[in-house]
């Protein structure tokens, strides 16, 4: 990966990176640790002279964040530290490129760090800038400090801008409101429902139900013993039956991001003595997103999140009412409803060494969503989704089922609408109809790998 002025192939206006060395891998931002890139220019009259790619704007100097599309930027150095005092900024380095870039006019990619909780930064890429002014200032200190003013090349999509929307929408109301919370207070976390395309009032009226439910009849597999952990469930633990049942691995890291995909991954029980936000109990404790059901203007309603998304997090679970073979068929064109005997595109997720299609499903199952359901019914189909499905069992009232849970594929930017692949029928008869016409629909994902339909 080399450096350069400008846009960095395959790096989108608005992705997100939850680590400085992500920045790096992609070639957005080199440095891990210093706040502004530059490279020396090759040929021509500016042979060897230093210019700014790119900064990173963390508020690290208190930097001015209010205006969206203009940053001033406190140049680097200078900070008092344990063994020594503040001082003035010096012309040199990452402070010398900003002044020669602000003379040449080059474009400066910015990437603006906030702050999504008491611990945790995410790195947004906010698109290029230009540097309009220059000065020096006495900050805090009393030393002096370069500043910089650069203001966002119109035309771009909105990336920052959006983050700002989310936080007045917070403090205040969101635009186009039609309920502040569509679940009834089913969820701990509120879903907001919203149109901002046309003066429909909401989606056709549905129960919201946040779980799976089954009959007695799909029963899935006989109640296994509970783990005997007393506290939490630990990685490595070989004595933890829950673990076993996963094949000696812990199927989440310790902030509950999924580490890698299973042919079926086992939770802990209700009747297992763990504490109940045990690392093994994801998908149990409900929404950890601020999700919001909106409007699109194609294709009826959709879902995406005010928060945003670090890939291998848990979205929420596909619910609905499991219904059989011929009563899908009487559902005719039920376009709410979820098969896991369909075919789906394989693709390797996280390094995996292959892809993981083939899931330890004891027998087809298919859910609709159509009378009661979750946010799951409203996420709409892509070819290039940005969200996937991974089976999941746990036992509940000494019986064991299955449940579809979603997790994000990638890091996923806030108002991003997320999707998954809806699959395609089996041509064996297995699938609702044996018709390879029988459901098909027009696809307007949009994605460069749009198979123009899907089911």
């Amino acid at each position: 990966m080399k450096k350069r002025i400008g846009v960095v192939p395959g790096v989108e206006i608005g992705d997100i990176f939850f680590f400085r060395m992500e920045l790096s891998l992609v070639g957005l931002h080199f440095p891990s640790m210093a706040g502004i890139d530059y490279m020396a220019v090759k040929g021509g009259e500016s042979e060897g002279e230093r210019l700014a790619l790119s900064i990173v704007a963390s508020g690290g100097y208190d930097d001015n964040a209010e205006d969206p599309d203009v940053l001033v930027y406190s140049g680097q150095g200078g900070s008092a530290s344990r063994d020594k005092e503040a001082s003035d900024q010096q012309l040199v380095r990452g402070n010398l490129a900003l002044e020669r870039s602000f003379h040449r006019g080059n474009e400066v990619r910015v990437i603006r760090g906030l702050n999504i909780n008491l611990v945790s930064k995410v790195y947004v890429y906010d698109g290029l800038y230009k540097i309009q002014e220059s000065w020096t200032e006495k900050g805090k200190s009393g030393c002096n400090m370069f500043k910089y003013k650069l203001v966002r090349i119109p035309g771009q999509p909105a990336a920052f801008a959006t983050w700002k929307s989310i936080q007045k929408w917070k403090e205040s109301s969101r635009v186009g409101l039609i309920l502040p919370d569509l679940t009834s207070g089913a969820e701990s976390t509120p879903v907001s429902l919203v149109n901002e395309v046309d003066d429909e009032k909401g989606p056709a009226y549905f129960t919201y139900s946040p779980t799976v439910e089954y009959s007695k009849s799909f029963k899935l597999a006989q109640p296994s013993y509970a783990c005997n952990c007393h506290d939490a469930c630990q990685p490595g633990d070989s004595s933890c039956s829950c673990i076993k049942k996963n094949g000696g691995d812990f199927p989440y890291t310790t902030n509950g991001v999924l580490a890698c995909r299973k042919s079926m991954i086992y939770e802990c029980s209700p009747s297992c003595p763990c504490i109940r936000n045990c690392k093994n109990r994801v998908i149990q404790t409900g929404l950890k997103t601020r999700l919001e059901v909106f409007k699109t203007r194609d294709r009826g309603w959709g879902l995406r999140s005010w928060d945003p998304i670090r890939a291998g997090t848990f979205i929420c679970e596909y619910a609905g009412e499991v219904i059989d073979e011929t009563n899908a068929r009487q559902d005719g064109e039920n376009k709410y409803v979820f098969h896991t005997n369909r075919l789906y595109s394989s693709f390797k997720w996280n390094f995996e060494t292959e892809s993981t299609e083939d899931f330890d499903i004891p027998s087809p199952v298919i859910i609709s969503s159509k009378n009661s359901g979750n946010v799951a019914r409203f996420m709409n189909h892509s070819c290039s989704p940005n969200v996937f499905w991974q089976p999941i069992m746990y036992e509940s009232n000494n019986e064991a089922f299955l449940h579809i849970a979603f997790f994000a594929k990638k890091h996923i930017p806030p108002m991003t609408e997320l999707t998954f692949d809806y699959g395609t029928p089996r041509s064996d008869g297995t699938d609702a109809e044996n018709n390879p016409e029988f459901g098909k629909k027009k696809c307007l994902c949009g994605s460069a790998k749009c198979r123009d339909y899907f089911y």
